[in-house]
């Protein structure tokens, strides 16, 4: 294989992480997906994504004419799995499957089906186009499935938890109707994107690592907002929080058109049924009122 299919394979391996388990019962799971496309030899027991790296390579590699047969299995099987565990696989799943697949010139007819794509589940959310942002929250059954996939991410290795980082992000944002640009863009340790606030558009920059964030990426990311249009704000998000020293250097002597949030406050909207809306809402008037970049929100609820 080429960089590039080596690429898309390492990107179909994170895509399809969660669509079945790696074994574990005798209908629905990837070797068992291999064996109905007469691969079973290829999946090789023992850490799960290595073992589908190894899967989608081999079948790339020197059983092409099988791998749109072994990709519809594991779609299918994916289907009846995820339904069981209350998590339906979604449209945006499919298409975000359907574009890696493309970048290998493999296009699987029945996936691409308008029909079939739009029968898909999407998430019990309020778009923008449906319903205000009036402060009010997600059912409690969005809730519940975000507050446990928050929990999780600290399971995942590192280059999994990324991925699923992202996708977190982007269904929080859609569950209260903020219209995150879809999906959010993974580059290397850090996620781009953006939503909307009444209207308004927020640019979005996430980190995921062990260190707490300091004044020198505070500064880059109010620059990369600075640099957009003249009303554009933004939101960061560091999941380990930001350093005092850090929030006092950027603080001094500039006004700041970004607001800050860390873990722990995402984990006080889904795990307490906050609304994210108003939480937001009370950081910009913080902000504007001292100049504050990040105020918590277990200060927010004093």
């Amino acid at each position: 294989m080429n960089l590039m299919e080596e690429q898309s394979v390492e990107d179909l391996a994170d895509l399809l992480y969660n669509f079945l388990p790696g074994s574990g019962n005798s209908r629905t799971a990837f070797p068992l997906a291999a064996a109905t496309v007469q691969s079973e030899d290829l999946w090789v027991a023992g850490s799960k994504r290595p073992a589908i790296v190894h899967l989608l390579s081999e079948m790339l590699g020197h059983r092409r004419h099988k791998f749109g047969p072994l990709i519809l299995t594991i779609v299918r099987q994916s289907m009846t799995w995820r339904r069981g565990r209350g998590e339906p696989l979604t449209r945006d799943e499919v298409v975000r499957l359907n574009e890696v697949l493309l970048r290998l010139s493999i296009k699987i007819p029945e996936l691409n089906d308008q029909d079939f794509l739009d029968s898909l589940h999407r998430p019990d959310t309020r778009r923008e186009d449906s319903a205000p942002q009036d402060g009010s929250r997600p059912t409690e059954e969005v809730a519940r499935n975000l507050s446990q996939r928050l929990i999780r991410l600290y399971d995942h290795p590192p280059q999994r938890r990324g991925y699923e980082y992202e996708r977190f992000l982007t269904d929080l944002f859609d569950a209260y109707g903020l219209a995150p640009r879809s999906p959010f863009k993974l580059v290397g340790e850090q996620i781009d994107g953006s939503f909307k606030l009444h209207g308004e558009t927020y640019l979005v920059e996430a980190k995921w690592h062990a260190g707490k964030t300091g004044q020198s990426d505070l500064l880059t990311f109010a620059g990369k907002v600075a640099g957009k249009a003249t009303w554009s704000r933004g939101l960061f998000i560091s999941n380990s929080g930001f350093s005092d020293d850090g929030l006092k250097a950027f603080g001094s002597g500039r006004r700041t058109n970004i607001i800050c949030a860390d873990g722990l406050d995402l984990h006080e909207v889904v795990h307490n049924g906050l609304s994210l809306v108003e939480i937001l809402e009370e950081k910009l008037r913080r902000a504007a009122e001292t100049n504050r970049a990040f105020v918590p929100v277990r200060e927010l609820q004093r």
